[in-house]
This record gives C-alpha cells, sequence and structure tokens, in this order.
C-alpha cells in the first residue's frame, strides 16, 4: 500500500398519500437478504476460521517460549498534557486551497503542489466529480517537522449524512462507484421513516425493540438508540406501502401497535409511539476500536495511539457511572504477519491501553486492505444486549472490490446489533472507501469522522466530497461523538473549539444554496 495520511430535510407529515416512482438515480441496488418478499432481513454474519495466533515469541520465565498475550501487559505510562491548539496559517485565498481528508485529482500540476493549512471561515469544497482513483497517489510527500506524538494534535471534521439527505443524494448521484462495485451499497437517505418511542413525559425509551411488519406477513425488528429513535430505509428494508410498527422491550409490548402508509416520493416520516413504561437511561458501554494497522498509516499511527488512549480515558473520566468495557481488532491484510488481532472487550481500562500502545503499523503493499475480516471479527464480539454499542472504524483503505459484499454484510450485521459504526477516515482515504464508510454510518445512525490537514502531521490531504463541516480536534471529537450517542442528543463544539469552519454550517446540517437541486436536474 502506498504510504498516505490518516454529505435537511425537515420531518414530513406522517401517512403520505399516493405513491410515486422512487427516482432512477435513487433507486436500491439489490441486496442480499434471507427472502426475497417485503421487510428484508440482514444476511447472518459472514463466518471466519480461528483467528491465527501471533507468531511473535517472547521470553518467560524459567527460560521457556510463550505466547505473546497482547491483553495482558501492563498499562503504558499516561499522556503528556494536550497541546495548545494549532497555531493555523493566513487565511486561504480560495476554497481551492481547503486540504482536508479524502482523494481529488488536482486541475494542473501546480495545484498539486499542497497548499498551508487554510484558515477558519473558510469557504467549502468545490465539486468532487474529479477526484482520483485509489490506485494513483495525488500527492507527494513533503517535508516538515513532525511534533512528539501525544494526545490533542490531530484534527477532523465530521458530517451527518442523515441530516444532510440532499447533500447524500446528490453525492450518491454524481458518484459511479455504484455501477463500478455492484456490492456498493446505496442507502436512500432521502427516503427514511424514523420511529420514535418516547414514555407518557416524552422522555426517550432507549434500546426498544421495534418491529416492523409488512403487508406479506414478513417482518424487521431493530432497537431504538438512546434517544428513543430507529431509523428504516424503504428501499433498502424493502417496505411494503402499508406496515404496521409495534414496539416491546424485555419481551413485553410496551406501545400499541400503529398502521402507517409508506410515501414513496423523497421525504422524511416520523412515527410515534409512547411507551407504557417510563424512560431509563443508559448504564452501560462497548467501546469497540478496529484499526487499520498497515504501513500507510506508518505516518500517524503513533499520533493515533495517542489520541485513542487519551479518548479512552476522558470517556471512562467522565462516565464514571457506566459500565464500560472497551476492545480492539486491529488488522491488516492477506499474506502479512497477521490479518486480524483481536482484543475482546475488557473493563480494566489499562490492560487495552496497553494492547493498543503495542500496535505498529507494517505490511500492505497494495491500495485495499482486509476490513471485510475486521468488521466480522469486531461485530462477531459479546456486545451487550443493554449497552450503548460504538464501533470506530479507523482506517485509510476500502476493502477489496471482491469483498465489498461480504463488508456490507458485517455492517447490516452491526445494524441489526444496534452497533454504531463510526469512520475515523485516515490518511488518503479515497473515493471507494469513503463511499463505504458513510454509508456505513448511515445506515447505522452514525457519523462520518475524516482526518483534517491543520495538525500538520503526514502527508498532505485532499477534501472530501462534503460541503460544510467544522474542524476541530480529533479527541474532542470522539469524546462529543460517543457522549452523544451515551446521552441521545447531539452535542456541538464550543466556539473556542472550533479552528476552522468550512462552508455554511449549522448544528449539524449544511444550509443548502438557493436553486439547490439533489438530483442534478
Amino acid at each position: 500500500m502506498r504510504s498516505r495520511f490518516l454529505t435537511g430535510v425537515t420531518m414530513a407529515a406522517l401517512l403520505a398519500s399516493a405513491p410515486a416512482p422512487i427516482p432512477v438515480a435513487m433507486a436500491q441496488t439489490q441486496p442480499a437478504g434471507t427472502h426475497q418478499g417485503f421487510c428484508r432481513t440482514a444476511d447472518p454474519l459472514p463466518g471466519l476460521g480461528p483467528e491465527a495466533r501471533p507468531q511473535q515469541q517472547e521470553r518467560g520465565g524459567g527460560g521457556r517460549d510463550r505466547d505473546v498475550v497482547y491483553e495482558s501487559a501492563p498499562p503504558p505510562p499516561p499522556a503528556p498534557p494536550p497541546p495548545p491548539p494549532p497555531v493555523l496559517a493566513a487565511p486561504a485565498e480560495s476554497a481551492k486551497d481547503v486540504v482536508v481528508t479524502g482523494s481529488r485529482v488536482a486541475e494542473s500540476s501546480a495545484e498539486a503542489t499542497p497548499a498551508a493549512p487554510p484558515s477558519a471561515d473558510a469557504g467549502s469544497s468545490a465539486d468532487d466529480a474529479g477526484r482520483t482513483s485509489p490506485t494513483m497517489r495525488p500527492y507527494p510527500p513533503r517535508p516538515r517537522p513532525q511534533p512528539q506524538p501525544q494526545s490533542g494534535i490531530l484534527t477532523a471534521g465530521e458530517h451527518d449524512d442523515l441530516l444532510n439527505p440532499e447533500l447524500y443524494a446528490a453525492y450518491v448521484n454524481r458518484s459511479d462507484l455504484g455501477q463500478k462495485i455492484r456490492a456498493l451499497p446505496r442507502v436512500d437517505t432521502m427516503r427514511v421513516v424514523t420511529v420514535k418511542v418516547n414514555d407518557r413525559n416524552g422522555q426517550p425509551i432507549p434500546f426498544a425493540d421495534v418491529t416492523v411488519t409488512c403487508s406479506d406477513g414478513n417482518s424487521i425488528t431493530l432497537a431504538t438508540q438512546t434517544d428513543g429513535s430507529v431509523v428504516f430505509f424503504p428501499g433498502l428494508d424493502r417496505l411494503s406501502e402499508r406496515i404496521t410498527v409495534s414496539a416491546r422491550k424485555a419481551g413485553r409490548a410496551i406501545a400499541d401497535a400503529r398502521p402507517v402508509l409508506v410515501a414513496d416520493a423523497p421525504g422524511a416520516q416520523l412515527v410515534g409511539l409512547t411507551a407504557n413504561q417510563m424512560a431509563t437511561r443508559a448504564m452501560k458501554l462497548d467501546l469497540m476500536l478496529v484499526v487499520d494497522t498497515t504501513g500507510s498509516m506508518g505516518d500517524e499511527i503513533a499520533y493515533l495511539q495517542a489520541e485513542l488512549r487519551s479518548i479512552i480515558a476522558a470517556i471512562t473520566e467522565k462516565h464514571r457511572d457506566l459500565d464500560i468495557r472497551v476492545g480492539f481488532v486491529f488488522y491488516r491484510d492477506l499474506g502479512d504477519d497477521y490479518v486480524t488481532r483481536t482484543v475482546a472487550f475488557d473493563r480494566d481500562i489499562g490492560r487495552a491501553q496497553g494492547a493498543l500502545a503495542r500496535q505498529d503499523a507494517n505490511g500492505g503493499g497494495d491500495y485495499p486492505e482486509a476490513m471485510d475480516q475486521a468488521l466480522i471479527r469486531a461485530v462477531g464480539q459479546d456486545w451487550r444486549p443493554d449497552a450503548v454499542k460504538s464501533l470506530l472504524l479507523v482506517a485509510d483503505a476500502p476493502p477489496h472490490d471482491d469483498l465489498f459484499g461480504r463488508t456490507w454484510a458485517a455492517a447490516e450485521a452491526a445494524r441489526a446489533k444496534r452497533i454504531h459504526i463510526t469512520p475515523v477516515a485516515a490518511s488518503g482515504v479515497a473515493d471507494e472507501a469513503e463511499y463505504a464508510m458513510r454509508a456505513m454510518a448511515a445506515a447505522t445512525q452514525s457519523r462520518y469522522l475524516f482526518l483534517t490537514d491543520d495538525s500538520g502531521v503526514g502527508n498532505p490531504h485532499a477534501p472530501p466530497a462534503i460541503d460544510c463541516y467544522l474542524v476541530t480536534r480529533l479527541d474532542a471529537l470522539v469524546r462529543r461523538v460517543i457522549d452523544s450517542q451515551i446521552s441521545g442528543r447531539r452535542i456541538e463544539p464550543e466556539d473556542q473549539e472550533v479552528i476552522r469552519r468550512v462552508g455554511q454550517y449549522d448544528a449539524g446540517k449544511c444550509i443548502l444554496p438557493s436553486g439547490f437541486r439533489w438530483d442534478g436536474q
């Protein structure tokens, strides 16, 4: 692998009338499923053989060789205090000077030279029609002094495609990846049915099982997140025109079943259910970090280790009343010294921190990596049914083309288990990887995170195909996202945390320009 550095509609009225054909550009690619009727359920999690044990040996007591047990080493020394916010360069002269994570073909050889990090209030990113293929390297490495790896250095932005459905639809329509790789998912965020379960006081009911029953008798069940909501996609889930929605918890019905007419035109529907029990708050967190450790991550893996250790420590410190477990899946590719290396969920945070500290970046050799196997391992772990389930996917490359289907099957299995997949796009993440990661995030009611060039760490970053976002420190961003998943409410950064602004951002939503058309017409 080459060395490269780590997209609203207002909720529409319920019971819309006469169906209209789905726009061809947003028609759902036929997914695999357990049946061909309505209310498609996800396939089971793909199977893998036993994980190969590490080949490395170390000397144990008494001169005997023993296998390295990565979970059992003592914790690393505490990370040094975070540095002050990055010093920004002078304001860029145009939107072309915005340099963030993604992949884009330079318009000329002069533009291929990286710009200095832009300042706050930069304009929105340019059209991504010229984005490069993953087999090209758009930027050469540039020498720059590197600070010592510590937390608080890396910078990042984030985007919620469920809050910006028109922009996501426009992004999908501009891309030809769905034609190039048929297994790539098409998640139609322009047509969603959001079921919200509240108690009689209006408080959200987390982890309630919501069942949608279609007209042919088939049904699909998904659980609410801590905000009491669960999102169904009529295209992806193959919903019939008429459905019935009900909710249960602990095997007992908690709300009356409700008939719903699913609109067949672009728009969002909100279905409210009132539970006959009081809301409770989440008391457990299962946090799984899935990290690409191939050679292309070498320019930032040490920084990521420092950031992730700081994030874990901050979450455990802030949420002392939460029962927190942390686990890891580190992965490379076939032919490397390991493909996946799993550290099971552990309440011993020091031990988990030690496992993270021992990782390095090596292997790879081509662009795609074994993301499919890593996600299968991670989703197959022992997730607790009454915990907030958060999976951070830190990666800079997609799976191999012929394994996108298996990768998406793992993401759908995660959705069925109520696992948030939160990608952290690192290094020179390009078209296929961004597309797949954003689909995973949208399907699992999460957000797409991406590293930016503001930190000055690693090789330059090309812009993502995203119209507006805020740049903040990565560690603070990830903590806000996980805090949002725990609390059930979106948490925005304070003004002093914002390093740079791109586009017109308003609490997670991008203000659309006048005359914007998501369908390109």
